[in-house]
């Protein structure tokens, strides 16, 4: 298990002129072990863009990203990413699309096997594990994409809007859903959201950023227990609060 720590992070773009589109600057967060932790800000902000360097699919301009004491340089399965788009494979089972990193990194068929039944029982699929992807409604893709990213038994899990694209009911059973799994692993989540609801309901603390170029504006700590009543006055005062800073930050532009 592990925390992730960012430095003086910024991320720059080339523009055809030759200029450059700052997204990210001097960004500078602490994500301790075990905490889960959620990204909101305006669109464009660059919040994917942090998550994605987090993860080693994109490089720093300046700074760096540490995760268990280890400098970010590339992918690693220690840092498993689940997408807002389901990304499994159509033309793979269910328990085969959830085993597929560890084939990738050579276990043997049993094991794999062993793993995914795991992790399928862990997010209520294990009757669907011969079911293709087109069968499952998309609350269950998702599902099947966490349980994918958990095999590979991650130190952090990144999440990049991953119920954006489902309807207000299943999003909020997913929500559920998973903090229960985050309860059974314990695993480090950082989670991106545009929904200051889900935010609040979800994270131990939220990370407010600012309009681009991103930097952080505000680190507003949850300190309630779990599970969290969305029609709490304490519960309406931090959504508020959070909306606000937001705006605030849009209308500063």
């Amino acid at each position: 298990m592990s925390g992730v720590i960012v430095e003086n992070l910024s991320k720059a773009f080339p523009k055809e002129d030759g200029d450059v589109i700052w997204a990210l600057k001097d960004i500078n967060l602490e994500i301790r072990d075990e905490e889960f932790v959620c990204l909101v800000g305006p669109s464009g902000c660059g919040k994917t863009t942090l998550l994605r360097i987090i993860a080693g699919l994109e490089s720093p301009t300046t700074g760096r990203v540490i995760v268990d004491g280890n400098v970010v340089t590339g992918p690693d399965p220690r840092r498993g990413m689940v997408f807002q788009e389901y990304s499994l494979f159509p033309w793979q089972k269910v328990i085969d699309n959830i085993a597929f990193g560890l084939e990738m990194r050579g276990v043997g068929k049993e094991e794999r096997r062993r793993i995914g039944e795991r992790y399928l029982e862990m997010v209520g699929l294990s009757q669907f594990r011969d079911a293709y992807p087109y069968e499952l409604s998309g609350g269950m893709r998702q599902r099947v994409a966490i349980a994918r990213a958990l095999a590979n038994d991650p130190d952090v899990l990144l999440m990049d809007e991953p119920f954006g694209a489902l309807d207000a009911q299943t999003r909020n059973r997913m929500q559920g859903e998973l903090l229960s799994i985050w309860e059974q692993t314990k695993k480090t989540i950082l989670f991106v959201t545009h929904s200051v609801d889900e935010a609040v309901y979800l994270s131990d603390r939220i990370v407010v950023l600012t309009p681009r170029p991103g930097s952080v504006r505000e680190i507003v700590e949850i300190p309630w227990p779990r599970p969290r009543d969305r029609t709490s006055i304490e519960f309406a005062d931090v959504r508020r609060k959070v909306l606000r800073m937001i705006e605030d930050t849009e209308n500063s532009r």
